[in-house]
Formats: C-alpha cells, structure tokens, sequence
C-alpha cells in the first residue's frame, strides 16, 4: 500500500512531522496527459483574470479619488446661534418677513426703516428722494450682514413678503408707501411694478394671495380696507398691479382683521374678526361680486356653507366679543388649525370640526407680539406666544416689564415653558426655521416705544433651543409624571420640519 505526507481537507493546516507543509508535485503520468497548448492555455488565462482584477482595482480607486478630492462635497452654510444689527436714530416698523433673498438655503430676514442713509452711506437725496426716506433691505440670516437696500418715498403704511410661492409672480413683496404699491423682488431688492393706490382705499395688511383669477398666468392678489362705516376689498393683477373687477363691500361694519384660509376640501374663505368674534366670506362669492366669471374654477365646500347664516352670507367660526388675534396653524395633508387669541385666553380650534382642542387662561400683558408657530417632524406645531398668567401679575393692570413668552409643546399640553428675557419695547417678532428642516430660530425688532419716533434700532436672531435651559417649566394642570428636567429634555430634543 502506498501512503503520502499529503494533508486531509478536514484539517487543512496539518503539514510534515516538522511543522511545514509539504506539497506534492503532481505526478508524472498527468503531465504527459496533457497537451502543450493547454497548459499555456491555463497560464494565458491567469494573466487575464490578473490584469482584470488590477483594472478593476485601479477603477475603484479613481472613483474613490473622485469623489474625495475632486468633486466637491455640498457646504453647509456656517451661521452664527445668535447675532444682532444696530441702528441709531432711526425710525423701524411692525414688518419682518423671513426669506431665501441669497439662495444659499438659510433663511434671510427682511425689514423696513426710516433713515436718511442706507448702511453703505447712500443718502435719500442721492437717490432722488425727500430725506429721510423709507429703506428696505435684506440682511443674512447666517450672520446679519446686508445683502442689499432698497430706498423708497416716505411715508411707510405696510408691506408682506411670501407672496410669490407658487404664483408664476417674478416679485415677492408688496409695500404701500405714501401713495404707491411697489412690488419688489427678494432676491436684488428690484422694483418690478409700481402702481397708485386704490382709490378711497385704505388697506391694511395682510394681504390675500388668491388664485389666477384674469387668467393670465399669473395668481392675483387682493387688498382689504376696513373703516368706521364698511369693509371692502379690492383685487389686483398679480403680473401689473392694476385693479381688475369692481369694489366689493364685503361687510358694512369695521372688522378689525382679516386673513385668508383654506379648507381641507381647497376651497378659500375670508375670515374676519368682528367685535363679535371670528366670522368667514367665501372667496367665490367675493370674485363674482367682483366680475362675472372669476367665480369660475374657485370651490365651494358644502361643511362650511351649511352654517351660513339665512339673510346673510358670513358665516361664524367663533363668537366671543373678545377675540384679539388669530393665527393659521399649518398642517399638512389638511385643513389649518386656528390659534385664536381673547382678552384672558389662547385657544387653539381643530381645522375641521371649529371645536375647542386646547386652551389656557393667559392676560394680555402691553406690547405683546403676535403668536407664533414651528412644524416639527412628529406632525404637530410648537407654539410660542406672549402674555402673563394671570396668578403671576402683581397688579391688575400688566405693566411691560411682566410680559413674558411662553411655548407649548403639544404632547405636554398640561405644562408651559416660560422665559422673560427681552425687557426691550418690541416692534415685531418671528419665529421660523432658518434652514430646512432644522435651526429653530426667532427674530425680534426692537425700537422706540412711541410710534414714529427716532431711537436705538435693533435686529436680533437667537436659537429658539438656546432660551431652553435658562426658562422655567410653569403646570397649567394636572400633568404626567415628567420632571422638570424631562420637559426640558423633550424640548431640548425637537426636530423641526418644513411644511
């Protein structure tokens, strides 16, 4: 019998009586079996598989290479958590507008003031105006420096920016300034139409965004003007800004503010705060008062219209004679939920039903701003609004210096976030997200407290997270087992969301 060193396939590593392995060369009778062209066969068709494995080796590092090194990785923009801009003497109002004005994805902020120069030391006169005129301009929102300036006759009633989503508009902006509109763009700050002033028409913001309603291609916009004796509204070419259709008195008493909203079934409603409370106008009953035929391409919804009233078209959303703010709540995929504000409450109301989801007694403290909201990724708003528990005022009349901000968060809806950090006299305020989909921020205006009068402007941004740490967790109710620290946290630890 023969035997061989040859090790077995169940232990591999089995070699000589040494340690080394031993290799047996082939024997003989194999390699005359075989022919000579097959074994160059075989080593001719190791080189090729050699030379394909180098090659693709050599691919994979190139692109490897690529993209490391040549191609470019996307920058994100660096901003600062929180910056501010100065103005001395100068006069600022209630308008500020967050937009793209550079592209470079970070949210910009704009705003009006009074001067009699621009930051660049270009005077009105210089630019053919009575000084001191009106200046509008941009400044980044990664660290408040100015992206441009754009001056204008004096004197300034209102402007609104975001007018341009989804509209075919090449302008974005509207202001009414002595006895124009200007319609500018956010971008270069350029002024695209310049149009008179309606006739005996003195609006007010906001202004509506509705749909093409001349056909031209372009969405249209409306104005509305409230007096001691009646409400009326206007509607003008988005692409010239001139009047198309008739006045339309829409009510003949004085509404005290107005807004437009959009139902779950698309179809868009005038709502208007009355002394009486919250009330609504279908936007197709407004067009075809205007003009026969704007109507057309507008829906109705048959939920809403059911609760109009017989002798009367308006329609109640919530009657309370002490209604003093009202804010659309964005959500998507549905009907907007309203956050109304009364004299001794904030109340937010469901999109769809008009019944009550959450409220909390909260006294109006002086110069107070607007309410506002943030979309998370959890498919629910963050608000923040401004007020003083009414436990907490020590008089009972609020002075300034009691007002305070307050966020809910809307899985803790027994519980409030309270700060009080800005003693200043507000001008306006925003709260916003400064990049898509994260950096919760808020802006803040600041100024004189007499209306008109020159004084120390200031701009400010600051992370809405960065007041988290320093608020105090203030129970409305009977709340969960969370701490203090755990509400904190849970704040802490949002995501933002575009709508």
């Amino acid at each position: 019998m023969e035997t061989t060193d040859r090790a077995t396939e169940g232990d591999p590593l089995k070699g000589g009586e040494d340690g080394v392995e031993t290799v047996t060369a082939p024997p003989a009778t194999e390699l005359k079996g075989k022919s000579c062209k097959e074994v160059l066969g075989f080593s001719r068709l190791t080189h090729w598989r050699t030379a394909v494995f180098f090659f693709s080796l050599f691919l994979c590092l190139t692109i490897v290479f690529a993209f490391s090194f040549v191609i470019p990785c996307p920058v994100r923009p660096q901003y600062l958590i929180a910056w501010n801009r100065t103005f001395s003497e100068a006069v600022t109002y209630d308008f500020l507008a967050i937009e793209e004005a550079n592209e470079d994805k970070v949210m910009d902020v704009l705003f009006v003031r009074k001067d009699t120069e621009d930051s660049q030391n270009n005077t009105c006169v210089d630019a053919g105006l009575p000084s001191p005129c009106v200046f509008m301009l941009a400044v980044d929102g990664t660290d408040g420096k100015t992206l441009w300036e754009r001056p204008l006759n004096p004197e300034f009633h209102w402007a609104q920016c975001g007018l341009d989503e989804k509209t075919n508009r090449n302008w974005d902006c509207l202001l009414s300034h002595a006895d124009q509109l200007s319609a500018i763009n956010k971008h270069s700050g350029e002024v695209k139409w310049q149009q008179p002033q309606p006739t005996g028409l003195h609006s007010t913001v906001p202004v509506l965004s509705v749909p093409d309603l001349n056909t031209d291609g372009v969405s249209d916009v409306a104005l509305v003007a409230s007096d001691n004796t009646q409400t009326q509204l206007v509607f003008l070419s988005g692409k010239s800004g001139v009047q198309i259709g008739s006045t339309v008195i829409l009510d003949s008493t004085e509404t005290a503010s107005h807004l437009l909203y959009r139902t779950a079934k698309g179809s868009h409603y005038v709502l208007f705060r009355k002394d009486t409370g919250l009330y609504a106008l279908a936007l197709w009953r407004i067009a075809a008062k205007a003009k026969a035929g704007f109507e057309e391409g507008l829906k109705k919804d048959e939920l809403w219209e059911k609760n109009a009233g017989g002798t009367s078209d308006l329609i109640p959303v919530y009657v309370s004679d002490s209604v003093k703010q009202v804010l659309t709540i964005g959500e998507k995929n549905d009907a907007s939920n309203l956050l109304l504000v009364t004299g001794d409450k904030v109340i937010i109301l469901d999109g769809k039903s008009g019944g009550v989801l959450w409220e909390v007694n909260l006294s109006a403290s002086p110069n107070s701003p607007r309410p506002a909201s943030i979309y998370t990724i959890k498919s629910f708003s963050i608000f923040m609004f401004w007020g003083m528990m009414p436990s907490e005022t020590n008089t009972t009349v609020p002075l300034t210096g009691d007002r305070r901000s307050y966020m809910l968060y809307p899985l803790y809806s027994k519980v409030l976030l309270e700060s009080s950090n800005v003693m200043d006299h507000i001008i306006s305020f925003k709260a916003t997200l400064m990049e898509r989909g994260r950096h919760a921020a808020y802006i803040l205006l600041t100024g004189s407290a007499t209306e008109g009068a020159e004084g120390t402007v200031v701009l400010s941004k600051r992370k809405l997270k960065q007041d988290v740490p320093l608020s105090r967790v203030l129970r409305i109710g009977t709340s969960g087992p969370e701490t203090n620290e755990d509400i904190k946290e849970a704040f802490s630890r949002l995501r933002f969301s575009d709508l």
